[in-house]
């Protein structure tokens, strides 16, 4: 319902804005301008969506193999003990524990439109553990500040729009980076509620670890900022491509057809990609009148002179930003506003790898949470919206720290 709202406001705000512009400023062809930029936002639509099906297919059938040989297990297995921390209503051998972890998997790969059926999946499992079924659990609370935090290790997605870079992988760190702050803060906050012993050493050994690994990673960038753009591509690709080979030999040495678990997985990725179209679509073309009515520039140019103002001179994230407001509520939405961004700015510029910072590291909050909890009739969402709020505030905060401490010394 708030989508549809948003997507009806975008095109009435444009209206009045060209109309203005026409009566007042005798803009003659500000009409004409946005009619021409919803043909091109089609097209552009379409086109984006060609280069997706491919990423998508390949990704998607990798992830087959993996969870054919066994890969999916294993991981469940090494979290498990971190979980029965996390989620203590949930037993350890309960079929929802191996639901998250394959939705979990699904949204590491930044596979959003593919999480989102095993998410489904997995909440209604926790659903059967609920004794208050209107009422999320603390469970389902935890299990969906993990979810909307977006923790992602492999963006595929961003990584097929950015096809054209020079380095479509370029952005795989700081994603990485920002979206596990987002994760840890949104987790803390939940502990902190749900009375949680984040000290406990089984947790410990897990989060902190993690920690500090990314820690000493940002320290040494911080240290060595001129490295920051040949770690991100000659440490991401490495890490990428040893999860890819690790997939194929465990699943080649459990004895599974590996070639044809890959072409059933792909033949799924060409479904998501198929379904996404319509989506990516609407959202290009609600932005796209937004942007040449200049309602969206007018927008923008008022918070840059707000940051000039308090002496921030620093603005290339203000341009990213439409991708940051959209990301919670719509997945699509944010999608097509950093294409919007990519298509004005140029790929490999700072504002388009910072929209793809904030397109890694924040997830659509509002959406999952509606359609989760509407899925198994929750009434009384408790705090998890503010939950899933913290999440995403921390991961565009961090996201803008950490873009331009690894893309300003490439």
């Amino acid at each position: 319902m708030i989508l549809n709202r948003i997507w009806i406001g975008m095109f009435l705000i444009a209206f009045v804005v060209a109309a203005s512009k026409l009566i007042f400023w005798h803009d003659l062809d500000i009409f004409k301008n946005l009619v021409d930029a919803l043909m091109n936002s089609a097209k552009t639509g379409f086109e984006i969506s060609l280069w997706l099906t491919g990423v998508l297919c390949f990704w998607m059938g990798i992830m087959k193999i993996g969870e054919n040989g066994g890969a999916v297990k294993i991981l469940t297995r090494l979290v498990s003990p971190l979980f029965s921390r996390l989620l203590p209503e949930v037993p350890r051998d309960h079929p929802a524990v191996g639901s998250m972890m394959m939705n979990f998997s699904a949204n590491m790969l930044g596979l959003d439109n593919a999480a989102t059926p095993l998410g489904l999946k997995a909440m209604k499992e926790l659903q059967e553990l609920n004794p208050d079924k209107e009422t999320a659990s603390n469970a389902q609370i935890m299990f969906l500040v993990l979810n909307t935090s977006g923790l992602t290790i492999i963006p595929v997605s961003i990584f097929a729009y950015r096809a054209g870079s020079e380095s479509p992988t370029a952005v795989f760190l700081p994603i990485l980076i920002a979206t596990f702050l987002a994760s840890l803060g949104g987790l803390i906050y939940v502990a902190i509620r749900q009375k949680i012993n984040l000290f406990n050493k089984v947790v410990l050994a897990y989060v902190g670890t993690a920690s500090i690994l990314i820690g000493l990673l940002l320290y040494y960038v911080l240290k060595h900022p001129e490295q920051g753009d040949v770690i991100s591509n000659v440490g991401g690709n490495l890490i990428i491509f040893l999860i890819i080979i690790s997939f194929i030999l465990l699943a080649a040495i459990r004895k599974v057809n590996v070639y044809e678990s890959f072409i059933d997985g792909a033949k799924d990725g060409f479904n998501v990609a198929i379904s996404i179209i319509p989506y990516l679509i609407a959202m290009l073309a609600a932005i796209a009148v937004l942007r040449a009515s200049g309602t969206l520039d007018m927008l923008l140019g008022g918070i840059k002179t707000l940051a000039l103002y308090a002496g921030i001179t620093v603005t290339e994230w203000i341009d990213a930003l439409p991708v940051a407001f959209m990301k919670p509520l719509s997945g699509s939405g944010a999608r097509g506003a950093y294409i919007e961004i990519m298509n004005t700015y140029g790929i490999d510029s700072m504002q388009e790898k910072i929209a793809a910072t904030f397109q890694g590291s924040t997830e659509t909050t509002f959406y999952v949470l509606a359609v989760y909890f509407g899925s198994v009739k929750i009434r009384n969402t408790r705090y998890a919206v503010t939950a899933g709020l913290i999440a995403d505030f921390i991961g565009i905060v961090s996201a803008i720290f950490i873009s331009y401490l690894f893309y300003t010394h490439g």
